[in-house]
Parts: C-alpha cells; sequence; structure tokens
C-alpha cells in the first residue's frame, strides 16, 4: 500500500470532517489539556486497521502515544480492549470518528470474510473479493478481506483482462473476444472469460484462456462443467453466492469463489472509544 497516497487520503478524510475546525472541542478544551481513552471490541470480530491510527493522530498534530494491545487480522471477544491511548484531548475527540469508521468497515469485511471461509471449509478453494468496493477505499477493502484470511482479485481494470458477458456480445462471440485480445495484448497478461452455459465452458477451455468464471452456476453445475477442465485450467466462481449458501459450494473443485457482498454489504465491527479517566491528567 502506497503510504504517501494513503497519507493524504486521509488528510483529505479529515479535511472532510473537520471542516472549519472542531466547534464542539475548541469550545471547551484548550491545547494543553490532555487525557487517556481506550477503545473496546463490543462485539466478536476480526480486528483490522489498527496502524492507521497512528497516521490520522500524526496528521492532528502528533504528540499522541498509541498502543495496540491486541494483534493486526485477530479474531477477538465482545469487551476486549484494542487499543490505548493518551495525548491532547482535542487530538483524541476530533480523531475518534475518523478511527472508528475506518476500523469498524475495516472490521466487518475481515470478520464476514472470515466467516466466509469458516463456513465454506474447503481449503482447496480460495475466497477473494471483487471491485465493489466504495469509491477511494479499495485498497482498505481489499487489505481488510486479506486480514480475514481472504485473497484479493483485480484492484482495478489495468490488472488483467476479463471478459464479461457484454464484452463477448459486443465483440462477437468467446473465440473472436480472445483471438482479438490475443492480437492486441503482450504474453503476460492473463485472460479470464465469464461464462454461463456449458457450451461456453468449452469455448472458452478451447481458446487457451488462463481464467474461466463460471457465473451464476449452480454447485451441480459447476462440478458438471469442470469435468470438462482438460488443460486443467484456473476456475473461479462468482455470483449468487451468499453467507446462507456458500457452504454448498464445498468441494465443487474450483479454485476460486469471489464474493461480492465482502465489501459491498458490509455491517460494521461495533467499537467504541471512552475516556480512562473523569478527569484531564
Amino acid at each position: 500500500m502506497n503510504q504517501l497516497q494513503l497519507k493524504e487520503q486521509l488528510k483529505q478524510f479529515l479535511i472532510e470532517d473537520i471542516g472549519r475546525g472542531d466547534r464542539s472541542v475548541e469550545a471547551i478544551f484548550a491545547p494543553t489539556d490532555r487525557d487517556e481513552g481506550v477503545f473496546l471490541l463490543k462485539e466478536a470480530g476480526v480486528v483490522c486497521g489498527l496502524w492507521l491510527a497512528p497516521m490520522i493522530y500524526d496528521l492532528l498534530g502528533g504528540d499522541v502515544t498509541f498502543t495496540s494491545l491486541v494483534a493486526e487480522g485477530t479474531q477477538q471477544s465482545a469487551g476486549t480492549a484494542i487499543a490505548e491511548v493518551r495525548g491532547p484531548i482535542a487530538a483524541l475527540l476530533t480523531g475518534e470518528r475518523l478511527i472508528l469508521n475506518l476500523w469498524q468497515r475495516m472490521g466487518g469485511i475481515a470478520t464476514a470474510t472470515k466467516l466466509a471461509i469458516d463456513t465454506l471449509a474447503d481449503p482447496t478453494t480460495r475466497v477473494c473479493d471483487t471491485r465493489k468496493t466504495v469509491p477511494g477505499l479499495r485498497e482498505l477493502d481489499k487489505y481488510a478481506v486479506t486480514q480475514g484470511g481472504g485473497f484479493n482479485h483485480r484492484f482495478g481494470l489495468d490488472d488483467g483482462i476479463m471478459l464479461k458477458d457484454n464484452h463477448i456480445a459486443y465483440a462477437g462471440g468467446i473465440t473472436q473476444a480472445v483471438e482479438q485480445v490475443r492480437r492486441n495484448t503482450g504474453h503476460m497478461i492473463k485472460i479470464e472469460v465469464e461464462i454461463e452455459t456449458l457450451d461456453q465452458f468449452k469455448e472458452a477451455h478451447d481458446c487457451g484462456v488462463d481464467i474461466i468464471m463460471l457465473d451464476n452456476r449452480t454447485p451441480a453445475e459447476i462440478k458438471q462443467f469442470l469435468k470438462y477442465n482438460k488443460k486443467q485450467l484456473t476456475t473461479e466462481i462468482s455470483g449468487g453466492v451468499t453467507p446462507q449458501n456458500i457452504r454448498q459450494y464445498a468441494g465443487c473443485g474450483a479454485d476460486y469463489i469471489s464474493l461480492g457482498y465482502l465489501t459491498h454489504s458490509v455491517t460494521a465491527l461495533d467499537i467504541s472509544f471512552n475516556s480512562k479517566s473523569n478527569g484531564k491528567i
């Protein structure tokens, strides 16, 4: 992750939140007022993004001592104190919401990823994400997936070639689309083709693509299609997989299963920040 780019992004997040100034803090506390606080996990989940807090405090002027109490990417129980801070009250309170917003979203993604892997219970199939992320948060969203034990799909359109239904329709078919790509692309770029029928699977297989995505297929259909994977091409399941039915895809034989819901339907992990004292330190 590009640290310079991330720092600039966090700076913009703070500018958005603070505006012309934190009126609540400025009306009560002097710059010299100090206190300490603790971040508490209010429900069980995977802790993610702890390292962002020191970067945010530094942007607010520094002089904050941040201590992680748990390891990044670990499952923790409700009520666990995950971090402590000590420093100017202004920095602690002004930075509170941005830190919680990022931690809660990232923790929710990491927790959902871990749950998907545990529910699938098939180490031969890797769980991965998609590009269905909030604009501006893709790197953090995808990082959170890895902390839950998952893997990343494409970060952007420049990562590889994926020929989906509309690419294929406009090109006139799978074979035509792949041939056109081969004419215009170097040998270092992988090609993935999305298919929905057995005939499409066979056509993509015979075209010599690198990856075949089985889109919105049932577990039974996937098993049937993979019988024709004579070249042992990499295969991916995508579409129609939910937390409720993911277990049904165990043992299908695909190499990957990509889950859009990990990042487009995030349930935030509940975390709170509380002062550790009733007075200033």
